[in-house]
């Protein structure tokens, strides 16, 4: 009952928000604010077209490369520094300096160092992403307990499956996190990588339809590529952080 009370709300504040877009578009009567209807239609031709699938695939091409890259080299520092004081010392202003690095510096300079090729696209994403991954992860790491690592000593289990059997079960609640986090700040940065160096892409169709001033399909392709990442999210993500947290309850 719970949940059809939950659904039936969440389809009642989806329709509130397209009849709020259709009077807001009635009102303002332009180009650059155009009805549900006329965005329905040009996405509509574009899956016809093969054109969104083809760039929305293009683009999660991307998202998992870069968020494979980014997890783990992240969790293995963030298990180095969570485990040693010595590393975590060392690295600390390291991870401060480029946690405050605006993307779009980093993504600037990987193009500029690299060239306007996939690799550096690729790498810039994952960069802005692992400090992220490497706080969470050491967080996780610090409150180890202690009774699991002094047993796994004791029995001389040996560091990998130590790693495998004590730390990463420990550890995957933490993982988990910074995956949703991480992908969630993934998506936003792609695009801007797609905008200001590659030739295909959710975020190069949007560049191109705004230098025509075309908002429907700027519209079309931004919806479609959040109900592609809505998917992913309820299907995948949510399921997965809801049997990691079962323990908790």
């Amino acid at each position: 009952m719970a949940f059809r009370s939950s659904v039936l709300l969440q389809a009642l504040s989806l329709v509130a928000l397209l009849a709020s877009w259709q009077l807001l578009a009635l009102l303002v009567e332009s180009r650059v604010l155009p009805p549900p209807l006329e965005v329905f239609k040009v996405m509509v031709a574009g899956f016809k077209d093969g054109e969104i699938p083809y760039h929305i695939g293009i683009t999660l091409a991307r998202v998992a490369a870069s968020f494979v890259l980014a997890m783990a080299i992240g969790v293995a520092f963030g298990i180095a520094m969570g485990r040693s004081k010595g590393l975590d010392r060392f690295f600390d202003g390291w991870l401060v300096l480029f946690l405050n690095v605006p993307a779009l510096v980093t993504i600037i300079l990987c193009y500029v160092w690299f060239g306007l090729i996939e690799a550096a696209a690729i790498a810039a994403v994952a960069i802005n992403k692992i400090p992220n991954v490497v706080v969470t992860v050491r967080e996780g790491a610090r409150s180890l307990n202690p009774d699991y690592m002094e047993l796994a000593q004791s029995f001389h289990i040996g560091s990998g499956k130590t790693l495998r059997h004590v730390i990463l079960p420990q550890l995957f609640p933490f993982v988990v996190v910074a995956a949703r986090s991480g992908l969630a700040l993934i998506w936003k940065i792609v695009l801007v990588v797609e905008l200001l160096g590659r030739s295909n892409g959710v975020g190069f169709q949007i560049y191109t339809f705004f230098q025509l001033f075309d908002v429907a399909s700027i519209f079309a392709y931004t919806l479609a590529f959040v109900a592609v990442v809505q998917v992913i999210e309820i299907a995948g993500l949510q399921p997965l952080e809801a049997r990691v947290n079962r323990w908790r309850r």
